[in-house]
């Protein structure tokens, strides 16, 4: 019995001692009582000096918005890396970190496009974006049924028209940097006239769709060349897709086969300026103006420049609007007077003097003394125009409101973001 009391008691004791260390620091130390003596450490007050870093509130502040993106193509496709290149240094710029961001890659123009954008919102997002206009109907019918979220199809141009308070469209002005891009390869090609290489001042031009913004920029782009070679004249050709190398290759080998010396585009690929760059090492005197990206990696000799857009401009406004709790406009456009659009660096074989047109126009662009669609400088049918498509409150294109074409030139993008000019001027042929 004295066997088991004396251990119950030796039981008690061990439970005491353990009750007066606190059951957790492992240290039975009893002098770290003295650590009440560390109450000097509170000099560490410096801690609180760390809130002096209270400029970093933009964390804090960027944790009110989370965006989804809902992409056509990825980062292997040269429109969209625009994209995915725009919103990442956009947010940079407002402080999102890689968590504020849910990214969709390769969402075709069909109801997934609306699934993706639903995810979204399931996901937490406050603002959803699609990038591609056959993405747009999609999006509507979300933003239609999440009053809540903002929702904004870029390169769309329903916005407007559909009155709802949360759904917004977004472009920039492209077909800025379209008709610098053809002053560079119309300073080419007049050099190529003048060395007796071309007699034929004949340009080809591949295009995805007959749509107002792929009619739009060929038709700057047309429009920049003709500022240097007025008797220039053009051929489309036509892929009916955004991004597809062989198609984009192969329409560009028959306009050559055509004559063509020079081959724009409004396509996603490099298929076109590898299609010339082939040509070129065969001996043909043929050169390329792309789009998005820099073409030099696909077509080091052949490529002429770019047309390109910075779409973190817009990006940028947009989430910091939705950081101060502010609306986003229903239609945004920009051009080169906010650096939205731009040319990529001029290629190895440009024409003299190409870099000094380059500066001359995009100031007179900046200024506001050059338009693009200046009436003066075109026709349809063999006679000016003075009227065209002219828009009202409502956007549904009805001719009671503002006229499209004052003061001498058409007001593209200014009624709505999204490209609306469409007229077939002389001088362009499309082949089908």
């Amino acid at each position: 019995m004295k066997k088991y009391l004396a251990l119950f008691l030796a039981l008690v004791m061990a439970l005491a001692l353990v009750a007066c260390n606190g059951g957790g620091g492992g240290t039975t130390e009893p002098a770290t009582p003295a650590t009440p003596a560390t109450p000097a450490t509170p000099a560490t007050p410096a801690t609180p000096e760390t809130p002096a870093t209270p400029a970093t509130p933009a964390t804090p502040e960027a944790s009110k918005l989370k965006v989804g993106v809902v992409l056509v193509g990825d980062e292997n496709e040269g429109y969209t890396f625009a994209h995915i290149d725009g919103i990442r240094k956009a947010a940079a710029a407002v402080g999102l970190s890689d968590s504020d961001i849910v990214w969709f890659y390769n969402i075709g123009e069909t109801e997934d496009c609306y699934d993706k954008c639903i995810e979204c919102v399931e996901q937490g997002c406050t603002l959803v974006i699609t990038n591609s206009y056959g993405h747009q109907t999609y999006c509507q019918q979300a933003a239609d049924e999440n009053p809540d979220i903002q929702f904004v199809a870029m390169t769309g141009d329903t916005a407007l028209k559909s009155g709802l308070p949360n759904f917004h469209n977004a472009f920039n002005m492209t077909f800025e940097s379209r008709y610098v891009s053809g002053i560079v390869a119309g300073m080419k090609l007049k050099e190529m006239m003048d060395a007796g290489l071309v007699t034929d001042p004949y340009i080809g031009y591949v295009g995805a769709y007959p749509y107002a913004e792929v009619v739009s920029g060929y038709t700057g782009f047309f429009l920049g060349i003709k500022s240097i070679v007025p008797e220039a004249h053009m051929d489309v050709q036509y892929t009916n897709s955004w991004f597809d190398i062989q198609a984009e290759g192969k329409a560009a080998e028959a306009l050559m086969a055509r004559g063509c010396c020079i081959i724009g585009q409004h396509a996603d690929s490099t298929g076109a300026p590898k299609a010339v760059q082939t040509a070129k090492d065969n001996g043909k005197a043929v050169y390329s103006v792309g789009y998005n990206i820099d073409m030099l990696a696909a077509a080091p000799t052949a490529a002429l420049t770019s047309s390109t857009n910075d779409w973190s401009v817009y990006y940028t406004e947009a989430f910091q609007t939705m950081l101060d709790g502010g609306t986003l406009p229903t239609d945004w456009s920009k051009g080169y007077d906010a650096g939205a659009v731009a040319i990529t660096p001029l290629g190895p074989e440009v024409a003299a003097g190409t870099a000094e047109a380059v500066k001359a126009a995009e100031d007179a662009i900046k200024a506001g003394t050059l338009h693009v669609f200046d009436t003066s400088t075109f026709t349809v049918g063999g006679a000016p125009v003075t009227s065209a498509f002219t828009f009202d409150s409502d956007g549904d294109w009805t001719n009671d409101t503002n006229e499209g074409i004052v003061d001498g030139y058409y007001h593209e993008s200014e009624y709505i973001s999204a490209p609306s000019f469409s007229l077939r001027i002389d001088g362009i042929t499309e082949l089908n």
